[in-house]
């Protein structure tokens, strides 16, 4: 893949993980992207394009409720954005 095509997906993602049709997702999902993405090789830009996949209600039980995706990668990146955003402190 060439780094015009992991570009092009780059840009992609963050579009799509910024614009959910949620203020809440936007700001979750669109937070960590723009942070994260350009970092990310094609493997990992692959499972954030599946976690972007994943309707917003299965993602906000995932991310706020510390529940399981049923998917251990993505459970991954879910611990990822969940640290990130700071909700993996204790109380």
């Amino acid at each position: 893949m060439s780094g015009s095509d992991l570009g092009m997906r780059r840009r992609r993602a963050l579009w799509r993980a910024s614009h959910r049709g949620t203020k809440e997702m936007d700001f979750l999902l669109g937070r960590f992207a723009a942070v994260s993405l350009d970092s990310m090789n094609a493997a990992e830009l692959t499972l954030f394009e599946r976690l972007i996949d994943t309707p917003d209600p299965e993602i906000e039980k995932a991310v706020l409720n510390s529940l399981s995706l049923g998917v251990r990668e993505l459970d991954e990146l879910i611990d990822r954005l969940r640290h990130f955003h700071g909700l993996d402190q204790p109380g």
